[in-house]
């Protein structure tokens, strides 16, 4: 039965990718809710994958991980840091659930028979998924991944036409985002490659009702007249995307450009109503006003793919904001600390705090380990997360406990494996298990799980709860087998998993500042609503900066 009262906005791109409609979707969604709308945000990826949770992060960015255990696209992280709205399995599609959803209905003989083609059966499964887990929201805002004109995207741009038809005006609204380049010998801004990427979404059936252009500079009125008049539109649907010093300035630009206004008018919804945005001038007054500044290293093996840590700066700097601070980020290439000359004195000199993120694999532990050594004897505060919790208990096990061979079965046999392969665990769908042979894709211990806190603990302090719930994305589990050895050296396990057999979080309590967690905190972090672990981390590092 057709909801026909929620509507759905789809965001395509053109022109070129990178456009940034990750973060227009998850603007204009906040938008939305700041005029008391109720939203649900969506990525359809047109990539093959299942899901992004074995690629790459120098192919795909940051792996972004739901509640319910979702390994999805890095932009649904920008919908929920903007909107507050928690992502779901659902929200995130991509061509390779899709083909595998027809192929295994093929197999079951679900089609009767039927020749099994891209129109009607593909389609109409996109549909499906597009149309599902809606629960009596306002609005539906599906980000279409890819550029117009990808061969991979097609199956995702006619379905989106057919429930235009079959939705109607009243429930659809196409937006295509478009770059106009400046070309400097000439002095001026183009439109052509905007006409082009319009007439390409025009062939395949799909008029937009806006476009948002991503600019450096300013449009002049005849340049968005002219686009208006080759696009068919009106000139007001033409919304100027000017580039912003900071992504949460970018809600308040587009108001001002009228990007919700026209949306509302489109569908002919209360246009006089003002939206609420005293959160976002909030948080832009904090930034203009921040004095100061705190250094933080951050050591990983993909510093030169920052995508691949976008949850974890934007965390970072939610901790600026909570401090009213400045944050400089210092990316520290893990794999170059593993030689033994470096000077480390040197190389940390100015920072003030040292983050060793998550990541998988051998390759730069050794680097990981060394700067987590430095950080504890230099009494510099420290933040280990996930991958870089279980290296900061090598390092511990290894220069404290004189545990030498102290290493992880991740990276091969070891006679004391400090950090081994989770075989069997409880979920709310009964007891996973895996071994070292199971398929790499969504075998980990992924989404939220629950972790009691030890009472008189920094970390209790910090979250100022009993029971925590954070988002874990790891196949190894830290070794419980030596954790009254830790204790009794001056490292407690301050947070276990409920029936106390998974270590979640340890702390130094003779260190200034010294934490690991198992989990990943900076997945729940949000501008209006910085994680505690990350404002307690800046705050301590502040605490140093001053001290230097």
């Amino acid at each position: 039965m057709k909801n026909t009262s929620v509507k759905f906005i789809f965001i395509t791109g053109g022109v070129v990718s990178s456009l940034g409609k990750g973060l227009a979707s998850a603007s204009l969604g906040a938008l939305l809710q700041a005029r008391g709308y109720s939203i649900k945000l969506r990525k359809l990826d047109p990539y093959l994958n299942i899901d992004p949770g074995t690629m790459s992060p120098y192919q795909h960015g940051e792996c972004y991980v739901t509640d319910d255990g979702a390994e999805t696209d890095l932009d649904l992280g920008h919908y929920e840091r903007f909107t507050g709205v928690p992502a779901k399995k659902s929200d995130n599609i991509t061509t390779g659930k899709i083909y595998s959803n027809v192929i295994a209905k093929e197999r079951k003989g679900d089609y009767l028979g039927a020749t099994i083609q891209v129109i009607p059966h593909v389609t109409d499964s996109i549909k499906e998924y597009i149309l599902s887990d809606i629960n009596h929201e306002d609005f539906v805002l599906c980000e279409i991944g890819g550029t117009v004109g990808d061969i991979e995207s097609l199956p995702f741009i006619e379905a989106i036409r057919q429930l235009g038809n079959e939705l109607g005006l009243t429930q659809t609204c196409f937006l295509h985002v478009t770059l106009l380049p400046f070309i400097k010998t000439a002095g001026e801004l183009k439109t052509k490659p905007t006409q082009h990427s319009v007439k390409e979404l025009q062939g395949m059936g799909i008029q937009p009702d806006i476009l948002l252009c991503r600019t450096e500079d300013a449009i002049p009125e005849e340049q968005k007249s002219k686009i208006a008049l080759f696009c068919n539109l009106k000139t007001e649907r033409v919304i100027e995307a000017l580039d912003s010093s900071s992504i949460y300035e970018v809600p308040i630009s587009y108001h001002k450009q009228g990007l919700d206004y026209q949306v509302c008018k489109h569908f002919q919804l209360d246009v006089l109503k003002k939206p609420n945005l005293r959160r976002w001038n909030k948080i832009n007054k904090i930034q203009k006003s921040s004095e100061g500044n705190v250094n933080i290293g951050i050591v990983g093996k993909y510093t030169s793919m920052i995508d691949a840590y976008k949850s974890l700066i934007e965390a970072i700097n939610h901790g600026g904001l909570a401090n009213n601070i400045k944050i400089s980020v210092k990316w520290i290439d893990s794999e170059e600390l593993e030689n033994q000359n470096q000077n480390f004195n040197n190389l940390f000199k100015d920072i003030n705090g040292i983050i060793v993120p998550g990541g998988f694999g051998q390759r730069g532990s050794e680097g990981k380990i060394n700067a987590i050594n430095f950080a504890r004897t230099k009494k510099i505060p420290f933040l280990g997360i996930c991958f870089g919790m279980q290296m900061a208990v090598i390092e511990f096990a290894r220069n404290v406990l004189d545990l030498k061979d102290a290493s992880s079965s991740e990276f091969g046999k070891t006679k004391q494996p400090l950090v081994g392969l989770l075989t069997e665990w409880q979920t709310d769908k009964g007891v996973e298990k895996r071994n070292k042979d199971s398929n790499l894709g969504g075998t980990m211990r992924l989404g939220a799980y629950d972790c009691k806190l030890s009472e008189n603990s920094l970390i209790k302090s910090i979250y100022k709860k009993k029971i925590i719930s954070e988002r874990h994305r790891h196949r190894y589990e830290v070794n419980n087998k030596y954790i009254l050895d830790f204790k009794k050296n001056g490292l407690m396990f301050s947070g276990m998993s409920p029936d106390n057999s998974l270590p979640e979080i340890f702390e130094i309590p003779s260190h200034p500042w010294f934490i690991g967690v198992q989990f990943h905190p900076e997945l729940k972090s949000k501008p209006f609503d910085p994680h505690p672990l990350f404002s307690s981390f800046i705050e301590a590092s502040l605490k140093k900066s001053r001290l230097l």
